[in-house]
């Protein structure tokens, strides 16, 4: 299907004016595949999403499953009984399954296991003993690994008795008879070479595998700077568990950078959440930019007698507090995407930090000339434009400090800087703004 056809289908299904009957739809449903589906699912609110969810054939539920969200994974499964989820996941391949159950309680997760072969049950419980965010919780064991001493010959023998290749197989990999992973070599590799070569003298040894414990991030990272398909995993021994291929990899880039978007904003919903799970997601941050404005308001308080004396003064001192916000988060961003990327480390923090400060004073200084003389023409005060130039030069430079440090500190505290550093730069640059602007109009004018 064309994707003309896709998004006219999705959209069909969506109008709620289509007044389409259920087989209608379960017809359109059928020539959909499963992240068509899903992204139909996450596109609709929760009552139209679990009718469409119960129009899905058993045997589908589980890969439009496993393209979801978690949050909508969760209260789709939440509705169907332990036999249907079973029967949904058992044809999916290991690493999927695992990550559709490891976010069960564990009653639940413990049913489905026991509805499994022993052979199933043993692979998916190894699975389930590596956390989430590792590489061990990305890995499949649908791995292929011959011997260094084999021969090509033998080795296109093995393959073709496999019947079926896992998919994205671009590489078989290579162990010693202890299953200790020594290299890998490519299918392009077999193909190309003659039959009675030893594996031994054409597999690549420079490519390492990568460690079960590795950060999911770091994976995708790798995966990025050397356009891998697929990587083997080891254990701390070195012995092959299983692989990771892109299609696991893209997943975890998208997350990341939804939970980094959302997180800028201190959002974490699905995006059709029923309002009183959106207004709790929500009102932590909320709570917390509250706590923050009090503190940009007491520092507003402390010039109370200068702002009556001087009204003119509350109507000028958002520019600089707003202009150092907008700057800060400028900054915030830039510092964000480098520590996402990992860009940003210990040799070149103080280089950006020079720069980010020249493009700060750069920018003040073109900026305070021009709300210098606007302000000058607007209230005729040559003292109060130049106060609030200065003011401004002073608090584009601390959106600079805030924009760099308040991330890193984070980090360091172990707390994401994504979810927290709009706040916390926006409340250090009001305040100092307003302290600027106010301290310097009160030695000044009054």
């Amino acid at each position: 299907m064309d994707s003309i056809e896709q998004k006219n289908n999705l959209e069909t299904i969506l109008d709620e004016s289509s007044n389409l009957s259920l087989n209608q739809i379960r017809r359109l449903l059928n020539k959909m595949n499963a992240s068509e589906i899903a992204h139909m699912l996450e596109s609709s609110p929760p009552k139209q999403r679990n009718l469409l969810f119960s129009l899905l054939k058993t045997e589908e539920e589980g890969d439009v499953l496993f393209e979801l969200g978690e949050e909508i994974q969760q209260d789709l499964i939440s509705n169907i009984s332990d036999e249907e989820l079973a029967e949904a996941v058992k044809e999916l391949e290991l690493d999927e399954i695992v990550d559709i159950l490891q976010n069960l309680p564990e009653e639940r997760m413990k049913m489905i296991l026991s509805s499994m072969s022993k052979i199933d049950r043993k692979r998916i419980e190894i699975g389930l003993t590596f956390p989430e965010n590792t590489a061990g919780g990305l890995l499949n064991t649908d791995v292929i690994s011959v011997r260094p001493d084999n021969s090509i010959d033998l080795v296109i023998s093995y393959l073709r008795d496999q019947k079926k290749l896992p998919d994205s197989t671009d590489k078989i990999f290579v162990v010693n008879d202890d299953n200790e992973y020594l290299g890998e070599l490519s299918i392009g590799e077999i193909v190309t070479k003659e039959p009675k070569m030893i594996v031994r003298e054409i597999m690549q040894t420079e490519s390492p595998a990568l460690n079960v414990n590795m950060e999911d991030k770091e994976v995708a990272t790798i995966f990025e700077r050397n356009d891998l398909v697929s990587s083997a995993v080891v254990d701390d021994q070195g012995k092959l568990l299983g692989r990771i291929t892109i299609d696991d990899v893209v997943d975890v880039i998208r997350e990341d950078a939804d939970q980094n978007l959302l997180g800028m904003a201190g959002v974490a919903e699905d995006t059709f959440a029923p309002p009183g799970r959106a207004a709790k997601s929500r009102v932590f941050w909320l709570s917390m930019n509250l706590i923050t404005a009090f503190i940009a308001a007491s520092t507003i308080n402390l010039f109370q007698d200068a702002i009556d004396k001087v009204v003119y003064l509350a109507v000028l001192m958002p520019i600089v507090a707003s202009m150092g916000g907008v700057a800060a988060t400028q900054t915030l961003t830039i510092v964000l995407r480098g520590l996402t990327l990992e860009q940003i480390n210990t040799s070149n923090i103080g280089w950006l930090f020079k720069r980010e400060l020249a493009v700060s004073i750069i920018n003040g200084i073109v900026l305070s000339i021009l709300v210098g003389f606007s302000t000058f023409f607007w209230f005729g005060d040559k003292i109060l434009a130049i106060l609030i130039s200065c003011a401004l030069v002073i608090n584009l430079i601390s959106s600079v400090i805030a924009g760099i440090l308040v991330p890193l500190v984070l980090r360091k505290i172990n707390q994401d800087p994504a979810i927290g550093g709009s706040v916390v730069v926006t409340t250090v640059t009001d305040v100092i703004g307003f302290i600027s602007f106010l301290g310097l109009a009160t030695i000044y004018l009054i």
